[in-house]
């Protein structure tokens, strides 16, 4: 399931962010790429040993658990390996597949991947994120605070940037539901029965609506 969200930052978070970020050293970002993934990965990262790295990274955990979409979407069982991200002109990132396992001393899973936008599209000229399908590619360039979701197992690429820079945060997610199809169910009947209960409050069909997708979780859900 491919989700775009939008308004998961404010305007005065995205503006403390940039502040931050404004401050911050920047590295290679082949530093955390996959061996394959170096040869095609052309971009600048926020250093982790910048004393701000653990605020900016605890902001957007916040943001995210705040989004109630968000976590329908996703499960999370753990929000991991956020990478904030800077694309000058010139840059790119290539197809590749995101790792299916990261970390160091802990390994998680990734699920699903997210690419949050914090600065607007007209700052910058290219470095759409391609996600590459079976039935063709999907071009995005979002706005400023909006999110898109898609599965960890999507082949994918960051387009050229020719004009300015793109500035974004990526992460991954390790959800309770590892099953896409399961975790789409999952979704479809939380978003029915929310539906449902706002227009016609707590019905016999409201609570049947919520026993098959407890009974579901229950039978879905990984520790």
């Amino acid at each position: 399931m491919i989700l775009e969200l939008e308004n998961i930052l404010s305007p005065e978070t995205l503006s403390i962010i940039d502040q931050k970020l404004n401050q911050a050293q920047f590295v290679d970002g082949k530093n955390t790429a996959g061996w394959h993934a170096k040869t095609v990965k052309d971009n600048l990262q926020m250093s982790i040993n910048y004393p701000e790295a653990e605020t900016l990274n605890q902001i957007i955990y916040d943001a995210l658990k705040d989004n109630l979409i968000f976590q329908m979407a996703t499960l999370p069982k753990t929000i991991h390996s956020l990478r904030f991200s800077r694309y000058e002109e010139g840059m790119s990132y290539g197809s590749h597949v995101d790792n299916a396992l990261m970390g160091i001393s802990t390994l998680w899973r990734s699920d699903i991947s997210f690419t949050l936008f914090l600065n607007s599209p007209s700052e910058y000229q290219g470095g759409e994120l391609v996600l590459e399908e079976i039935n063709g590619e999907k071009f995005f360039k979002l706005n400023a605070g909006s999110l898109i979701l898609y599965p960890s197992t999507t082949l994918h690429r960051v387009e050229k940037v020719t004009f300015g820079v793109r500035k974004v945060v990526v992460g991954w997610i390790q959800s309770l539901i590892r099953d896409e199809l399961k975790r789409e169910i999952l979704f479809d009947l939380d978003t029915v029965r929310r539906a449902l209960f706002h227009r016609e409050g707590k019905t016999t069909e409201f609570d049947l609506l919520c026993k098959s997708h407890s009974n579901l979780l229950r039978s879905f859900a990984e520790n």
